[in-house]
């Protein structure tokens, strides 16, 4: 058999090739119907009900895809509120108040604002994590994109020169990625569940600052999941010992026996950057890896 013979890859044409063909034919009343469409060039047909499953494939795929590409083998997640200002900004909320009660609440998250230096700083020293022995990245920072804690994750990393990732939400009001995260890297969901999943499929350590409805959403969700032993124990830390004990009384669930008192050990409470990262490494130091 000769040496030069060569096998070609494929024989198929690729889809953006047939896509160029299928753009190409002339306009008859059958080229121009919907039905004519390449399916996956039909949104119509994409959007359908029935397509869901589809689409939740697709966005399931999309960011693993891109995440892998990168070559960021874990991250360190942040959660954490969209409201708690940087503290350069702080005082225009107490401007803007105009009732005690209003006044009241702008205090109680001036008071908050440090936390966005801490997840700053958290970011900044999780950034300077070296490359495996694969070239593949390790607690490449990602937030949910937004404002506020999430800017200041994404900020932190492109502090020190490193990309970020944002995973942001389709929301009835518009939600923009904050300019911190790495243009490749920020990308878009209309599925919360699917969003909550890869916050958590690279996760290797979790920081939960203050937050709403979406912080204990995604936060607690992770603890269930840990308790439940869906997935492997990672650091997960609450900064903010105050705020979480007076919003949370954890004590309390457990006199009531619905959590065991063993599930206060799936979570430490903080308040430096140091002192979580310290965590973070104590966790992983020497540990063997699974798999």
């Amino acid at each position: 058999m000769s040496n030069d013979t060569r096998v070609p890859s494929r024989v198929f044409r690729p889809a953006l090739q047939e896509v160029e063909n299928a753009n190409t034919n002339s306009g008859t009343p059958q080229t121009e119907h919907p039905a004519y469409r390449l399916a996956f060039q039909d949104m119509d047909f994409l959007l359908r009900e029935d397509l869901r499953p589809v689409r939740f494939q697709l966005e399931l795929l999309k960011p693993q895809l891109i995440l892998d590409e990168a070559k960021i083998a874990s991250t360190l997640v942040v959660y954490g509120s969209a409201r708690i200002p940087e503290p350069e900004k702080a005082g225009a909320l107490l401007e803007l108040a105009d009732t005690p009660e209003q006044k009241k609440i702008a205090e109680r998250l001036i008071e908050k604002s440090h936390y966005y230096d801490v997840a700053r700083q958290l970011a900044r020293l999780a950034s300077n994590f070296p490359l495996d022995e694969a070239g593949k990245r390790h607690f490449v920072v990602c937030s949910g994109g937004g404002p506020s804690i999430m800017e200041a994750a994404n900020r932190g990393a492109r502090d020190v020169g490193a990309d970020t990732v944002g995973l942001n939400i389709v929301l009835p009001h518009e939600q923009a990625p904050n300019p911190y995260v790495t243009p490749g890297l920020s990308l878009q969901f209309h599925y919360f569940a699917l969003r909550k999943m890869h916050f958590l499929l690279h996760a290797r350590a979790v920081a939960v600052f203050p937050g709403g409805f979406g912080t204990f959403d995604e936060s607690f969700e992770l603890l269930t999941l840990i308790q439940t032993g869906k997935i492997d124990p990672i650091p997960v830390l609450f900064y903010g010992k105050a705020f979480w004990q007076r919003v949370v009384n954890f004590e309390a669930l457990c006199e009531e026996g619905v959590i065991s008192p063993r599930d206060l050990n799936l979570f430490h409470f903080v308040e430096t950057a140091e002192e979580g990262w310290e965590i973070i490494q104590d966790f992983w130091r020497d540990r063997e890896p699974k798999g």
